[in-house]
This record gives C-alpha cells, structure tokens and sequence, in this order.
C-alpha cells in the first residue's frame, strides 16, 4: 500500500508541474513550500502554548489573591501609603530563612547591589513594583522576552507575599499546591534563560539578565515561597547548578574572568540557601577533587595538562571554601557534617595528592588543604 501511494504521488506531481520546470526541480519546490508551512504553525503552536501558560499564571495568581483585591474596599494609593508609614522589613525575611544575601560585592558584577539594598530603604517598594511591573505576557520570540515572560510572573508572585506581610492584601498561597506546573514551568523558563545569557554573556549585563537573578534570589530566600519552589523544581534548580559550574569549567575566551566572576557570584548567592548549599558542595567538591587528580596523573606521567580549567577551577575553589566558611559561620556546627559520601572521597588519598602537587602547584595545594581544613574542623586554623 505504501508504495503504490508513493508511485500515486509521483505520477500526480508529474502530471501537474507546470510548463518549463522540470519534475525535479518542481518536487524541490513543493518541499520548500510544505517546510515553511511547517515552520508556519510550529510558530503558532509556540504561541498558543505561551498564551495558554500566562492564562495559567494569571489564573493562579487571582487564587492567591483575586485581581489583587484590597481589604475594606481601600483605594491602593491609600493601602501603599499606609505600608509606607508601617513599612515591613525585608532583610528580616531573608535573616529568617538563613539566607545571608546582604553581600555588596556578590551584586556587584551584576550591577544589582544598589537595587537591591534600596528595596530596604524604599518605604514605599511596594507602589514602585507594581508600577514598573508589566502585564503579563508570554507570546514573544527573542530570548530577552522570554527570559522577562517568567520574571514578571514571579515579581507578581513576590509583591503578593510582601503586601500580603504588611496587611494590605489577602493571600492564599497554599494555591501554589494545587498547580505544581505553572510554578515549575516558569522556574525553569527563568533558569533555561539565564543558562543561555551566560553562556554567551555581555557586558555590561543587561536590565532583565540582573533582574532575573534578583528575582531568582529572592524567590528563594523567602521562607514560604522557597518552600513551594525548591520541593517542586529542586532537580532543575540542582542541574542549574551543574549548568553554571560547567560554564566556569569549560569557558576559554580571553577575556573571561569578568563574565566567570559573574557566574561566581551568582553560585555563591544560590549556595547560601540552606537546601540549595548541601547539593552545591558536593557538586564543587565532586569537580575539585576529579580535576586534582586528573593534575596529579598528568604530573606523574609528565603529560600536559589544561591550563585553562587549571584557571578557571579556583573560581570554583572560592566558591567552595566561601559556602563552607558561611556554614560554619551561620550554623556554628562543623562542616564535617555536610558534603556526605563527597566529602569522603574528597578527603581520601587528599594528603598525598597535596604532598606531590605543592611544589609545582603551590596555590592550587593550598586551596586543597584550605577546603581539607574547612571539611574536617569546620572552621578555618
């Protein structure tokens, strides 16, 4: 049956090419013609299912709390200027989580330290979101739109849980149960996003690259929204993780230390989330302990080594000795209790690889004995 339609459909392009084109050349044709048809309604149905996703968002944003509504019928303006005289403290809420991001110089290469600090001094933080916040939108096509699709929905999500703190809106988020795919969904469309601007990044950084990293931190710095978020999208949060140490690893451009500085940053700043801390030491310390004994092979065997990646993993070094450090600083307990099964691996055989690699690595071995310090004491001697 296969074949006598295939000989049809041959014998009725024959028959209906037009004069002077020959049958080759008109079956070329056809094929462009039903590509682009193709490319046509893939477009469509990218858009359709954008659109379908903001309905979903602004469907579970109305059940946290409808339209916005505002208790006793208050004008806005009224409630905001009610929240300026009884402004609710948002570093509070980041002390509350155990989530120390009040770090100047982790902001800085993002250039989203003063936006920050200022959402603490800004009596009035609450009218300016929901000036500057958009109407949702997700039926775009360039990467810059979609990465601001996701941080819209999320903003909204945030500006809800603060007003909602401060007593001028009524909010339900245990909503955020009922539609794990919504949340997860744009989770990962920011995650995706930011993945994609830093692997091919720009400076100076871009409004909605540092606003999606604003809006990432603190989503998962606020005590009940992290909550939501890390029990449903914790694997892409964990391969996100992954993703932006294999961008440290693998950069090789010249000029790369400002762009891994930024990645850096952005790492320590997910570290200092209590869950997100544990999986990232063991990832760390998984790619610091394969690399030093891939130098150590080469070292023996006289054979050349990466002098890039040997660059480029004292970014992660740093990182490294940074979130033990913060551990054993916030938790007052020692290190030793975290990194499991890496931690042992990383630790065995750790003495030897240190003692053959200090004199022709000097500053690689001492970062190895620094991070061997942190693990087993929890405190730097």
């Amino acid at each position: 049956y296969l074949k006598i339609s295939k000989l049809a459909l041959a014998f009725a392009i024959i028959h209906s090419k037009p004069p002077g084109k020959s049958s080759k050349e008109y079956i070329e044709y056809l094929a462009k013609t039903v590509s682009e048809q193709d490319v046509g309604w893939k477009w469509k149905v990218e858009v359709l299912e954008a659109e379908v996703v903001r309905l979903r968002q602004e469907l579970l944003l109305n059940r946290i709390s409808p339209r916005f509504c505002l208790e006793n019928n208050t004008s806005a303006e009224t409630l905001l200027g009610r929240e300026s005289m009884n402004p609710t403290s948002y570093s509070s809420q980041l002390e509350d989580s155990g989530c120390d991001v009040c770090n100047d110089s982790a902001f800085d290469s993002l250039g989203i330290a003063s936006d920050f600090h200022q959402s603490e001094r800004n009596v009035n933080t609450s009218k300016h979101w929901l000036e500057r916040v958009p109407p949702l939108n997700l039926c775009h096509t360039s990467k810059e739109q979609s990465l601001s699709a996701p941080v819209q929905f999320l903003q909204r999500l945030l500006e809800i849980k603060k007003l909602s703190e401060g007593g001028i809106l009524r909010a339900d988020f245990s909503k955020l149960e009922d539609d794990s795919f919504t949340i997860c969904h744009s989770v990962s469309q920011l995650l995706d996003g930011l993945t994609v601007f830093y692997n091919s990044p720009k400076f100076p950084a871009p409004s909605f690259l540092t606003e999606g990293v604003y809006v990432l931190i603190n989503l998962i710095t606020d005590t009940k929204l992290s909550n939501h978020v890390l029990k449903k999208c914790f694997k892409k949060m964990e391969e996100f993780e992954k993703n932006l140490i294999q961008i440290i690893l693998r950069n090789r451009s010249v000029n790369r230390f400002q762009a891994l500085h930024s990645v850096s940053q952005t790492l320590g700043l997910l570290g200092r989330n209590n869950i997100l801390r544990n999986s990232l030491i063991s990832l760390l310390l998984s790619e610091v302990r394969q690399f030093a004994e891939q130098l150590l092979h080469a070292y023996q065997v006289q054979s050349v080594y990466d002098i890039t990646q040997y660059e480029n993993i004292f970014h992660l070094c740093m990182i490294l000795e940074q979130l033990l450090q913060n551990e054993t600083q916030e938790s007052n307990i020692s290190s030793s209790d975290y990194g499991g099964e890496e931690k042992i691996k990383f630790l065995k055989n750790l003495d030897q690889i240190i003692l053959h690699l200090s004199d022709e690595f000097p500053l690689f071995s001492l970062y190895l004995w620094r991070v061997s310090v942190l693990l087993n004491s929890g405190q730097m001697q």
